[in-house]
């Protein structure tokens, strides 16, 4: 039996999607840097630049879930 597809409602909005991505292929590029002001080293981890993205997105005010508390 095929898994259901859900409702059309979505976590992420498209511009949270684009946002991502750019920060992925900065990462690919090796100019993706973490911290303020680009201060800090160089991205490695995919990880790390998927969490970048978002929080870019955030702060444009793009529709992005909130952050879970630590």
């Amino acid at each position: 039996m095929p898994a259901r597809k859900k409702s059309g409602r979505r976590k992420y909005g498209k511009a949270a999607g684009k946002t991502v991505a750019s920060a992925v292929r900065r990462k690919k590029h090796g100019t993706l840097r973490s911290g303020k002001g680009g201060k800090g080293g160089r991205v490695k981890s995919r990880k790390q630049a998927i969490a970048i993205g978002l929080s870019e997105a955030r702060k444009k005010g793009a529709k992005v879930p909130k952050k879970k508390a630590a």
